[in-house]
């Protein structure tokens, strides 16, 4: 109940509290470890957190501006991310890089609700996870270099920037059209590619990590797939690095 009390508001646990005490007060134990073990499930429950921070954010926002609907055009999608390796810094890179793609800023440092700009402002929660992204100690943003490896790990996989006549790099790249043009050909994109281009693996790929860690996930999770299934890891074939997912995308994977 101390725990409920930090998440809900005085009158909610109130309410509870008392609907427990009743219950116990008249020998129904088995219903209140029911009603216990249903508020427990909802701690660790990522979905049903969204849904809900989606919903209620909603209604207020609707109410206040006096508007209907909903605001968010797509369900939520989670994917699980293997802890290291290139998964990791791959998705790290991706993430940060939504807002450049989209074309809001040059520079992911300028987009303040991103995580790299959210180290860059001096967030130790931000920094301690890029570190983790790119290998380094986990207080080592400065003194091990870990903002300028990630840094150049984005703008290995940036945009391509030019002069104000647009005749000479002044910043190194990825060609958007140059990778799609791979695409199209058939060939094979390199991690710094893949990011620049929108990847619904990313997405909708359930998980993402080395073929041993993939696999690992499927045969944990075997009986929520059908018989003829016989092995969980399906490698990008868009990209000639060793990245796999749970699911197999065959239309609009990358573009």
């Amino acid at each position: 109940m101390e725990h409920l009390a930090i998440l809900y508001i005085k009158t909610y646990v109130g309410l509870l509290r008392q609907d427990l005490t009743e219950l116990r007060r008249m020998g129904l134990e088995t219903r209140v470890q029911e009603k216990l073990e249903a508020i427990k499930k909802r701690f660790c429950d990522l979905s049903i957190f969204v849904k809900e921070v989606k919903e209620r954010f909603s209604r207020w926002f609707n109410k206040r501006r006096g508007r209907r609907g909903t605001l968010w055009m797509d369900r939520f999608k989670s994917v699980m991310v293997e802890s290291g390796g290139e998964a990791l810094r791959t998705m790290a890179a991706y993430i940060d890089l939504n807002p450049v793609r989209a074309k809001l800023v040059d520079d992911p440092k300028d987009y303040r609700w991103c995580g790299y700009a959210e180290a860059i402002s001096g967030s130790r929660r931000a920094q301690r996870g890029l570190c983790k992204a790119v290998a380094k100690p986990m207080d080592g943003w400065n003194s091990h270099d870990a903002a300028e490896a990630y840094r150049s790990l984005l703008f290995a996989s940036g945009n391509e920037v030019r002069d104000a006549q647009n005749e000479n790099i002044t910043r190194p790249g990825i060609s958007i059209q140059k990778a799609r043009q791979v695409l199209a050909e058939k060939g094979k994109l390199s991690p710094a590619e893949l990011i620049r281009l929108r990847v619904r693996y990313f997405s909708d790929g359930l998980v993402l990590g080395s073929k041993e860690f993939v696999e690992s996930v499927f045969q944990e999770n075997r009986e929520l797939f059908g018989p003829k299934r016989k092995d969980g890891a399906r490698r990008f074939t868009e990209c000639d690095n060793e990245l796999f997912s749970l699911r197999r995308l065959r239309v609009r994977a990358v573009e």
